[in-house]
């Protein structure tokens, strides 16, 4: 018998966008389409290398897909598929539990 990589649902969402970054970088993108400098610019903190491969696992994973454009400049925009748009469904409510609780959740990360 095959034994299973997660014990739950949650182990298997936390593992396919857990990080500091990848959270992030879905949110941005549930907003809109982005080209990766728009993207870097959001996500405020990132290096260029981290994001680079951050995306490359979230485009491994299904959760973001990634458009090239043949022309001079070069053109890449970065979006979310429709799997990534149902984890983005899951994780809405947790970003405005964060919200509500920010003042909270900012000082307590102060005094630590």
């Amino acid at each position: 018998m095959k034994q299973r990589k997660y014990t739950c649902g949650f182990d298997a969402a936390i593992d396919v966008m857990g990080g500091k970054w990848k959270g992030l970088i879905l949110f941005w993108l549930g907003e809109e389409t982005l080209r990766f400098s728009a993207l870097r610019r959001k996500v405020e903190g990132i290096s260029e290398r981290m994001l680079i491969l951050q995306l490359r696992e979230l485009e491994a994973s299904g959760l973001v897909h990634r458009e090239v454009y043949h022309q001079v400049p070069p053109k890449v925009e970065y979006s979310l598929t429709d799997f990534g748009r149902s984890l983005m469904t899951a994780l809405t409510p947790l970003g405005e539990w964060g919200e509500e609780h920010l003042e909270r959740l900012e000082s307590l990360a102060s005094a630590s």
